[in-house]
């Protein structure tokens, strides 16, 4: 693969490029066309041991000292840097795993944004005084945890390093990542990137691998802290487990099955860009996808028209084409979608997009597809499809709107469209979700807005201040002075 300025096949350990102590190697395939694209490490647990030890040194050395004012800073001059090369930071993402083009782009910029955000915040999380009894004075500092372990995923790797790794190292943290297999290229990017800008050596450590090999090395790893796990719930459980061994906190951002519910005041113009975008992007491929709408019986026919006509227009193809949709990450996710879409019935189809013409053979392709006709408790409707396919349920009124919504074992975003001001107050603390969007869905990404899900989406937040709060520990100081 041409243009890459880091070293694709080495760990990343103590601000060094470092050949695998497994010997091993893992080979990179381009999803839009089935070909090689280059070889990444296949690191192990003694990478990873090594990784966790020099993050350790970082913190007992230049990094675990430097004021939080500096940290700032150097947070900072990353995000600039990611933004100077955002254009090659979208290519290789889009080569790496599928992702439309501009869609890439976006993310390089979020992980952009991410860095400045927390380089803002770094300097801005404060303890409290707290009144107590006469003759203390009794205040409480915010610490980092110290090693903090990132496993990020193979669907939104920039986004996902952004709002974890840039909060941990906001509040002082020395980081270890594993990237998914499928998608390590611009998180080693962006380890090169952060070095440049000044970076101390071990604050950040980038182990590629496998989830079996290197990841479960990582969860089960005394030196770790703390761990941020986002993927799947089955994962998202071993981690946990694994973790629990040592006793250290962990944040899970899991799965979701997330609806987005139609009222028949609703604005439908201005809805229809959400419903639809909020499906299919990314292909489908999005833990907090709006794969499930619920529309208010007496317009049901209006939204599934008018959501047909959008999807007939989509077209999938090569990422560099910066189509609507590109390829799915791998030939196994092309598979089991293409599973959930053989239990639908041929007249439970409401539509579909287009493949383009000339697809590479080896392209990991599905056409978008819209489904009515599916029961609520359909596994169409209740499980976590991860591809472009989206359900359209009606409901009789606001009782079992709710009823829909919260009836699965998810519960990541949930999308309101009414005019009822009262409806959307009722709505937004009778929906189990970690997020509730009214009249949008995602508010553009909302960099500041916390972010978690309840149930089996996990538990813990990311994103926006709360971010640094769960990246650090709370230490209570009480002084009895008379």
């Amino acid at each position: 693969m041409k243009d890459l300025w880091f070293e694709p096949e080495h760990v990343f350990t103590g601000g060094v490029w470092r050949v695998p102590k497994s010997g091993a190697y893992l080979t990179v395939t381009d999803p839009s066309t089935g070909a090689d694209l280059c070889r990444i490490a296949r690191g192990n647990a003694a990478d990873i041991d090594a990784a966790v030890k020099a993050a350790r040194d970082a913190r007992a050395g230049d990094w675990g000292t430097m004021t939080a004012t500096e940290r700032g800073r150097v947070l900072t001059r990353i995000g600039q840097l990611v933004l100077e090369h955002a254009d090659a930071l979208a290519r290789i993402e889009a080569l790496d795993v599928g992702k439309p083009l501009t869609q890439a782009r976006n993310d390089a910029i979020a992980l952009a944004r991410y860095c400045e955000f927390y380089g803002g915040a770094a300097d801005k999380v404060m303890g409290d005084t707290i009144p107590y009894q006469a003759g203390y004075t009794v205040y409480t500092l915010r610490e980092p945890h110290g090693v903090t372990g990132h496993i990020v995923p193979w669907n939104y790797p920039m986004q996902i390093i952004g709002r974890s790794v840039g909060a941990a190292l906001a509040m002082g943290n020395a980081c270890v990542l594993k990237p998914a297999e499928e998608a390590c290229l611009t998180a080693l990017a962006f380890a090169d990137l952060a070095a440049q800008a000044g970076l101390p050596a071990g604050a950040l450590n980038v182990v590629p691998g496998l989830g079996a090999e290197a990841g479960a090395a990582l969860s089960a790893h005394p030196g770790v802290d703390h761990l941020s796990f986002t993927g799947s719930v089955g994962t998202g459980g071993l981690v946990q487990a694994a973790a629990a061994q040592n006793v250290a906190p962990v944040t899970l951002e899991l799965g979701g099955k997330s609806p987005q519910l139609v009222f028949a005041d609703a604005d439908l113009d201005a809805a229809l860009p959400f419903l639809v975008n909020a499906g299919i992007q990314n292909a489908g491929q999005t833990c907090s996808a709006a794969s499930r709408i619920l529309v208010e019986q007496p317009i049901h026919d209006r939204v599934v028209d008018m959501m047909a006509a959008r999807y007939e227009t989509l077209h999938v193809g090569p990422a560099l084409h910066d189509l609507d949709l590109g390829p799915l990450i791998s030939a196994r996710q092309k598979e089991i979608v293409e599973s959930y879409l053989g239990l639908a019935a041929p007249g439970q189809i409401a539509a579909q997009g287009q493949l383009a013409d000339g697809l590479p053979p080896g392209g990991c392709y599905v056409r978008p597809t819209l489904l009515t006709g599916i029961a609520p408790d359909d596994r169409l409707a209740q499980e976590e499809i991860f591809g472009p396919m989206q359900v359209v349920i009606p409901f009789r009124d606001e009782a079992e709107a709710i009823a829909i919504a919260n009836g699965t074992d998810y519960g990541l975003v949930t999308g309101v469209w009414t005019r009822d001001g009262a409806r959307q107050m009722r709505l937004a603390r009778a929906l189990e979700a970690g997020q509730v969007f009214i009249n949008n869905y995602g508010a553009a990404g909302g960099v500041e807005l916390p972010f978690g899900g309840v149930g089996k989406s996990g538990h813990g937040r990311e994103k926006g201040f709360e971010a640094l709060y769960g990246f650090s520990r709370l230490k209570t100081v009480a002084a009895l002075h008379g």
